[in-house]
C-alpha cells in the first residue's frame, strides 16, 4: 500500500490500454454562483496521456483510496481545487470490468481555488455546461459525456 502504487498503465478487457492499475478517477466540477451552470475543463498538456484534448482534473488511483478521495486528490494536484468549498453529489463509473474511470460530480458556489497547479494543465476554464459538446474531449469523457451532463441537470434542474 504504497503512495502513487497506481501510477502506471494495463490492457484492461475492452482491450485498451487505460492508465491506473488500480482504476482512475476525475473530478467534474460543476459551479453554480454564474449565470448558468459552467463546468471545470482543463485542457491536457501535450505530453500527457490524452494530451491536448479537454478533460477533467483525474489519475490514477492508489491502491488504499476509495473514489472520491482519489478525485479530490487529483483535482488538488491538478488544479488546486480546495475540497473545503465542493459538495460531492454523484459518481458516474465507466465500468471496464477490469478497469473502470470514475467521474466524480461535485458542485461549488465560487471558483473552489482553481488554477493551473502543475505542469500536467495547458489550460484551464470554467464552461457553460450547454458549450462543453463544442470542445475537442478527451474520448473517454466524449464517450459519456451525453449522460454526464443529463446528470448534471437533473441536479440542478435545468
Amino acid at each position: 500500500m504504497a503512495h502513487r502504487d497506481g501510477d502506471g498503465f494495463l490492457f484492461c478487457d475492452c482491450g485498451r490500454e487505460h492508465w491506473g492499475l488500480h482504476g482512475a478517477a476525475g473530478l467534474l466540477l460543476v459551479r453554480t454562483d454564474l449565470d448558468s451552470a459552467h463546468v471545470l475543463l482543463q485542457l491536457r498538456a501535450s505530453w500527457t496521456h490524452g494530451g491536448g484534448t479537454w478533460a477533467i482534473p483525474g489519475g490514477a488511483r492508489d491502491s488504499h483510496e476509495d473514489i472520491v478521495s482519489a478525485a479530490i486528490r487529483e483535482a488538488h494536484e491538478e488544479v488546486g481545487v480546495d475540497s473545503t468549498r465542493i459538495e460531492v453529489r454523484h459518481v458516474f463509473a465507466d465500468d471496464h470490468g477490469s478497469w473502470r474511470y470514475d467521474t466524480v460530480i461535485a458542485l461549488t458556489s465560487d471558483d473552489a481555488g482553481v488554477y493551473a497547479a502543475n505542469h500536467e494543465s495547458a489550460e484551464t476554464r470554467w464552461v457553460p455546461l450547454h458549450d462543453v459538446e463544442g470542445f475537442d474531449l478527451h474520448p473517454g469523457l466524449a464517450a459519456h459525456w451525453v449522460d454526464i451532463a443529463e446528470l448534471i441537470r437533473k441536479e440542478l434542474a435545468v
